[in-house]
């Protein structure tokens, strides 16, 4: 695979977050499961909550990897997406962290609720300073100056985006997908990223 060309088709349409540009139409489905088949243009998924659905694969689609990134490896001017949470003792703590490619930099600015777990948002912005105090964390930057600092546990999960094939779509392979379902509650996806070579999307 090209990796040029994937690199900058991967900025996600309005469907998309993780990894972002993400979807906020009312009927708007994220799903994270595993794959229980695919035939080319459908995707049937076994989702976290034990139902099945199935995805039609829109015309063009494309399909994401992802490869372990480090909390040390971020610096300022990085674009990130972290899924976080509010802290008992204030602030954010991330659930986890997406590092974007260069070309995928402002994609899905901004600050939005996420279901990742409950209360989660998600933030996507410019990393505007990073912190080793108590740990490391994060400001980010975005929708014109607005700044979010995010602390970041030596336990998160920290994934960069990697090339993958729709040959990855194995039975058993963990997926992440945003879709969106129409009136008569067909749902379609622009993108489907995957877990391959052991990392799974945590997003």
């Amino acid at each position: 695979m090209d990796f040029k060309r994937f690199v900058l088709g991967a900025v996600v349409t309005s469907a998309t977050l993780a990894g972002i540009s993400l979807a906020q139409a009312a009927d708007a489905v994220r799903l994270r499961g595993s794959v229980v088949s695919f035939d080319g243009a459908t995707l049937t998924v076994k989702t976290r909550e034990g139902t099945t659905d199935t995805v039609k694969m829109a015309s063009g689609w494309k399909i994401s990897g992802v490869a372990k990134a480090s909390a040390q490896d971020i610096k300022q001017g990085d674009f990130l997406g972290i899924a976080s949470v509010s802290k008992a003792d204030g602030g954010s703590g991330a659930l986890e962290v997406v590092v974007f490619p260069a070309a995928m930099k402002g994609a899905g600015e901004g600050d939005r609720p996420w279901d990742l777990q409950p209360n989660s948002r998600m933030t996507n912005g410019t990393v505007a300073d990073v912190t080793d105090i108590n740990g490391r964390s994060v400001t980010l930057t975005y929708d014109n100056g607005q700044k979010k600092q995010i602390a970041i546990p030596p336990t998160t999960p920290i994934v960069t985006f990697a090339p993958a094939t729709p040959e990855d779509l194995k039975p058993g392979a963990v997926i992440f997908v945003n879709a969106e379902r129409d009136g008569g509650g067909t749902l379609t996806s622009t993108r489907v990223v995957v877990g391959n070579n052991g990392i799974v999307p945590p997003m």
